[in-house]
């Protein structure tokens, strides 16, 4: 019977009240979420494996994880993805959307930061994490030919690839309420002759321009994103948990043997 109520109160302390003082789009895409049935649902699944289980040596990591996977890959897109990029212009939103997929179980951990090595490695033996991080590097890759080394019709999917990678074991999250800089919860500075890879991997979330543009280019779409699709289903060709085989990039290839020539690539 606690966790019927428990997630329930959960979502308050993580969203805030929507009486609270200055409204904000974090808050908005959050009482959207509430609206539908089956974005609450699956909110509730994960607030409740990653908050209402939580034990006090520590957190059901791989439960919380997966519900994150459930609710980016079952939810209405227009609302997961408006729940992830909310755009914010204070601290206090910031923050709310920093802690919305509770970074103390999904996201960070107890101790300092492990090496990015560590989620790397995990990454590259797991079937679930591999194909949605060289999804990644392929759809937010920059692109030398385009004006600005972007291509402007990638970013949807490049916001894609990204969500598909929160509730693995290189889950990102936004590092600090201060900006909207993006980043895994890992160092480079215990990688030692890796260390290149290393900061080729982490380069690919904190120095890269066109992930950084693709959240401006979904700020700049926020009112339609929200108010035309409240009530969308998805279609199933869409869902993040699928990879497409026709992508060259992704078939074959090894996260490892390809991130030191990304790290030579002009990710600025």
């Amino acid at each position: 019977m606690g966790l019927c109520v428990a997630p329930a109160m959960m979502l308050l302390l993580l969203l805030g009240s929507p009486s609270s003082a200055g409204r904000n789009r974090c808050l908005d895409a959050a009482e959207a979420c509430t609206e539908d049935a089956r974005c609450q649902r699956l909110r509730t699944e994960y607030v409740a494996q990653c908050l209402g289980r939580a034990a006090p040596g520590g957190c059901p990591r791989a439960r919380c994880r997966r519900a994150l996977r459930r609710f980016f890959a079952r939810g209405p897109p227009a609302l997961t993805h408006a729940l992830l990029f909310c755009p914010c212009a204070n601290a206090a939103c910031a923050e709310r959307r920093r802690q919305t997929f509770v970074p103390a179980c999904a996201f960070s951990g107890p101790g300092p930061a492990p090496s990015c090595l560590a989620p790397l490695d995990a990454c590259e033996h797991s079937r679930i994490c591999r194909p949605r991080l060289l999804a990644f590097q392929a759809s937010c890759a920059p692109a030398p030919s385009a004006p600005d080394g972007c291509l402007l019709d990638e970013a949807p999917r490049c916001l894609r690839a990204y969500a598909g990678l929160v509730g693995t074991a290189v889950t990102p999250n936004y590092v600090d309420n201060a900006s909207a800089r993006v980043a895994p919860w890992c160092d480079c500075g215990a990688s030692g002759n890796r260390r290149e890879e290393c900061e080729a991997f982490r380069g690919l979330f904190t120095r890269n321009r066109c992930l950084d543009g693709a959240i401006q280019a979904f700020d700049g779409g926020w009112p339609p994103i929200l108010q035309d699709q409240l009530h969308v289903h998805q279609d199933p060709e869409h869902s993040l948990v699928q990879v497409s085989s026709t992508d060259g990039l992704l078939v074959g290839s090894s996260l490892l043997s390809m991130l030191p020539v990304l790290a030579h690539q002009p990710l600025l």
